[in-house]
């Protein structure tokens, strides 16, 4: 998401969020196709043949990309008292106050984002696929795997895939050509871990969202848990280390475990990893290597650590 902070992006965005119409919406959708269409058939080059590409569908809530609230009533407030027209600011204030949510990690995002405003997703579904038949006629073969974040329910993954394979094979369709593909979800609640045979089906990769899954399985916001009473209870041995840096084996372990058991069991070609800060911390890379996840996705800086660990862990289990 971070990539339509651009200051040539932010305003289609915003201009996207307050459309009060599908037909509005797409409109500011039009225009920033082309640069996701640039930005997919980027890395697509620099990735390089026969490697597939993981993308995550757009996640974060819609009000991370819109003035903050408290800015807004400052500026509404300061022109009142010097009598300026502040109809504007007004009424993005307005806006801005419809979207506000109590618990907005928990709120409308993910998958209930591009559930809710279908045309999001089927644009940069679009400009993944228009990206990468245009790199595959120019003779690299290239294999896109979309993920649908925060899957809770089965039906959630079933709907949102159906919209997109139809985009996906539209586009293929359009231009002539055929690219290797996968569809598959982040797993990053509770429950979609429990139900992972009922979404295994749907789903040719599990992507374990370890971050928001331990928020949830321990009831932690970790903003508010890092700054204020993590820290304590790992000195006080409350707990063996801080959740969010090292995996958490007996529990957020274990539901990842099950998951890819209970996933693998209905769909043996299932594949899986985590991704996060936990992918690049060596216990955690040594534990997805134990319980048979395929890979782990971490920050470039952790990348020698992370595939140090791994080769410690297949040596180990020789």
């Amino acid at each position: 998401e971070h990539m339509f902070m651009d200051p040539d992006r932010l305003p289609w965005v915003q201009k996207m969020i307050i459309a009060g119409t599908p037909e509005a919406r797409r409109e500011a959708l039009d225009k920033l196709l082309p640069m996701q269409y640039q930005d997919f058939y980027g890395m697509f080059k620099a990735l390089g043949a026969d490697k597939p590409m993981t993308i995550r569908l757009l996640d974060p809530p819609l009000h991370e990309f819109l003035p903050s609230k408290e800015d807004l009533i400052a500026k509404v407030a300061a022109k009142k008292a010097l009598k300026e027209n502040c109809t504007e600011e007004e009424k993005m204030l307005e806006i801005v106050e419809g979207l506000s949510e109590s618990n907005p990690m928990m709120g409308l995002r993910g998958c209930r984002l591009g559930l809710t405003y279908p045309e999001i997703n089927e644009m940069q579904v679009r400009a993944i696929f228009e990206a990468a038949c245009d790199v595959k006629k120019e003779g690299i073969n290239v294999k896109p795997y979309v993920m649908i974040p925060l899957i809770g329910h089965v039906n959630e993954l079933k709907v949102a895939k159906d919209i997109l394979v139809r985009v996906a094979e539209l586009v293929m369709a359009e231009k002539g050509i055929k690219v290797e593909y996968k569809f598959g979800t982040m797993i990053e609640i509770p429950r979609a871990a429990i139900t992972a045979d009922e979404i295994a089906p749907y789903a040719e990769f599990f992507s374990f969202g370890t971050n928001d899954l331990t928020q949830m399985t321990f009831g932690y916001s970790r903003d508010d848990a890092e700054g204020k009473f993590l820290k304590r209870y790992v000195e006080q041995k409350i707990l063996p280390a801080n959740p969010f840096e090292t995996i958490d084996k007996a529990g957020v372990g274990q539901l990842v475990q099950m998951s890819m058991e209970k996933g693998k069991a209905v769909n043996p070609s299932l594949i899986g990893g985590i991704c996060g800060e936990h992918g690049g911390d060596p216990d955690s890379v040594k534990f997805a290597c134990q319980i048979g996840l395929n890979y782990t996705s971490c920050s470039p800086f952790r990348i020698p650590q992370a595939a140090l660990a791994a080769a410690q862990a297949e040596i180990a289990k020789k």
